[in-house]
Formats: structure tokens, C-alpha cells, sequence
């Protein structure tokens, strides 16, 4: 068992423990179950649970959130409408979210699956100072995409 302030008072048994904690006006709370002897404390319960509340909070309000935004192209995408894309994209990465470039086959394009590579790979050479590749050019069925992260000196000069 261990008291309030973290020192241990010894090993107890159950109805000994609930009586001293009782005495003290506060809980009795088994903290390790699977210990041999089980391990037991004395606090404040709703207390504990306050506090372990408010921690629970902090470190979600500290937790960054990233999404994966993406962004959509075909083998004979204009270079116009590739570089909108691609300033989207860089945005999307600046603001700390991860971004999917995809490159979808329709019908026949399917033949000329080295056309969508090598836009894919003009698209990762465009977003390289603001991204790294997290995963590399994959064909999955009519589909072939990159995975893009940011990179962390450009995210952290925007926040």
C-alpha cells in the first residue's frame, strides 16, 4: 500500500486498508492489479480523476493534427492547370498536412502509365523543398500516387 505522498506504508490487508483509508477520509484505489501483492493507494479519487482530466485536455490540445489532403491528376494534365495543383499542394503542405498526389487512368490511358510516372515525379521535383516522398510511386489499379509529408524546417518557419 502507499500513502498519500508517495511513501509506502507496507503490505496490508484488504479490510486493514480500506479502514485506514477510511480513517483518512479518502479512497482507496488499486493502481497495479496484476503486481504480487496487488498495489494500492490512497488518494482523493475525484481529485486523481480532475486532474488526469485536465492532463488528458493539455496533451490533446498540444497534439497536431494532419490530415491527408490530395490532389487529383490525369496522364495529359495541361502545365497550367499541374501548376495550380501544384501551389495547392505546397499550400496544403505549409499548413503541416500530408498530401496524395494521385494520377488517374481512364480507358486506354492505362497504356501510357510512364506518362503519369513522369508527371508524378515533375510533381515531387516541384514540392521538393517543402516536402519530403513518405511513401513512392505505387500503380494501384487505374490509379498511381505519392505519398508527400512536410518537411519539418519549412513547417515550423510557418507556425
Amino acid at each position: 500500500m502507499i500513502d498519500v505522498d508517495g511513501t509506502q506504508l507496507g503490505i496490508y490487508t484488504v479490510r486493514d486498508a480500506l479502514k485506514l483509508s477510511a480513517e483518512r477520509g479518502l479512497d482507496l484505489v488499486e493502481i497495479a492489479p496484476q503486481a504480487k501483492p496487488p498495489v494500492c493507494k490512497i488518494i482523493d479519487f475525484g481529485k486523481f480523476k480532475y486532474e488526469q482530466q485536465k492532463r488528458d485536455k493539455l496533451q490533446r490540445k498540444n497534439q497536431q493534427v494532419s490530415l491527408l489532403k490530395e490532389i487529383r491528376l490525369h496522364p495529359n494534365t495541361d502545365i497550367h492547370d499541374f501548376e495550380f495543383k501544384v501551389k495547392h499542394a505546397i499550400n496544403f503542405l505549409e499548413e503541416g498536412n500530408k498530401v496524395k498526389a494521385v494520377v488517374l487512368f481512364k480507358g486506354r490511358e492505362m497504356a501510357y502509365t510512364e506518362q503519369g510516372e513522369e508527371l508524378l515525379n515533375r510533381f515531387i521535383e516541384r514540392t521538393q523543398d517543402v516536402a519530403k516522398v513518405e511513401s513512392p510511386l505505387k500503380l494501384e489499379g487505374r490509379n498511381m500516387n505519392v505519398i508527400l509529408a512536410p518537411a519539418k524546417t519549412k513547417s515550423k518557419k510557418k507556425q
